[in-house]
């Protein structure tokens, strides 16, 4: 099965093309610019340099939330129009379980994170199970300080992976110390070959109703409603 996987979730962009699980091809920058500029251009090169037809793609693959409101709306987005136009399946998958898959053969817990502003993060925790790498406390919002008290109560090594760990590293330290492992940061961009082959052993999702997973309702949506009701 040829599949592209896209994610501009966050700052990270990446692209990838795999045929079955084989990766063809992939390419990631962690640049601050627009996504929305960038991502149909890096698609169209990478596809003519792995030889890869569009009418020859049977996926699409979308890292679909949580993460930054706009960047999530424009991947999603450009994964519903391809899904569409080509009349080919879609499929989203968790941005957190695509960057704690870099830590998936750490022996602990691994928590990715990304950072939501205000002392909050997105996160969740993930283990290697039975040679299979899931999910074992859902994607969350949550404050980093009641994050960091309840992995206190775990007897277990917490990796943190991705780009906003050094923002909170001090108080993860200060709370954890030595139970907290800081990965090293070429472990901190999620890998867009990892979104795909997560991707292509889950189940599509039907095009029309897919819709992104942003956990909370961006800032301005949320002070909407909250006007209507005061209203």
């Amino acid at each position: 099965m040829k599949a592209l996987a896209i994610d501009t979730s966050n700052q990270i962009m990446g692209v990838a093309v795999i045929d079955g699980t084989t990766i063809l091809g992939e390419y990631i920058t962690n640049l601050s610019k627009n996504h929305s500029v960038r991502l149909m251009p890096a698609i169209s090169d990478l596809m003519k340099e792995v030889g890869v037809e569009p009418k020859q793609l049977e996926r699409i693959i979308v890292a679909h939330g949580p993460g930054s409101y706009t960047g999530v709306r424009i991947g999603v987005t450009i994964a519903k129009t391809l899904a569409w136009t080509l009349n080919i399946p879609i499929v989203g998958v968790s941005s957190l379980e695509v960057l704690a898959r870099n830590g998936q053969h750490f022996n602990g817990v691994v928590s990715p994170l990304f950072d939501a502003r205000r002392g909050q993060v997105y996160t969740g925790l993930y283990k290697m199970n039975s040679d299979k790498f899931q999910s074992i406390n859902e994607d969350q919002i949550i404050m980093l300080k009641d994050w960091v008290a309840e992995l206190k109560q775990q007897d277990e090594k917490v990796l943190f992976v991705g780009n906003d760990v050094p923002i909170h590293e001090s108080v993860i330290k200060e709370v954890l110390q030595d139970q907290a492992i800081i990965a090293s940061p070429s472990l901190f961009n999620p890998r867009p070959s990892e979104l795909a082959i997560i991707g292509i052993e889950k189940e599509p999702q039907e095009v029309h109703a897919f819709a992104p997973n942003y956990i909370r309702l961006a800032e301005a949506e949320a002070k909407w409603i909250e006007a209507q009701k005061q209203g």
